[in-house]
């Protein structure tokens, strides 16, 4: 499991071209390359190259046998795409990715632990509203789950 963790939200504005600058804290970690995929709920999410290729293994591994893991094989390496950030820590998000995430100028970038999400910043703010309820009640289930 890799040492590199990611954690925090910051809110990041796209700019005409397609481009954001990823959160100061998060560039040291991605400036090696990372990849952008399309990620659960409409949001794109972001791995470090290393990471990526050993989830990359794992779903190549296990959808040889499987037909369900074959088309979300397909789905997920169709959608996604490398990348390595300029000068500045700006990644260019492909029209592609910000149609699919429905992507305005006001984003929202933030740690998953092991990785990054991007989402639209009035839709993770929707999503928030909508899940504060789930996440006070599965806390402690949660916490009990893995402790």
């Amino acid at each position: 499991m890799s040492s590199v963790r990611f954690v925090g939200e910051y809110r990041p504005k796209l700019d005409d071209k397609g481009r954001l600058t990823l959160p100061a804290r998060f560039r040291d970690d991605l400036a090696g390359g990372l990849v952008v995929t399309k990620g659960q709920d409409h949001s794109l999410s972001v791995y470090r190259t290393e990471e990526f290729d050993a989830i990359a293994a794992r779903i190549v591994e296990a959808s040889r046998s499987n037909p369900d893991l074959r088309a979300f094989q397909r789905t997920f390496f169709a959608g996604s795409e490398e990348q390595r950030p300029d000068g500045q820590g700006r990644i260019v998000l492909s029209a592609a990715h910000r149609t699919y995430a429905g992507l305005s100028k006001e984003c929202v970038v933030f740690g998953a632990y092991d990785h990054v999400e991007i989402w639209d910043s009035a839709a993770w703010d929707e999503y928030q509203a909508r899940h504060e309820e789930d996440f006070s009640a599965a806390n402690s289930a949660a916490l009990n789950a893995v402790l």
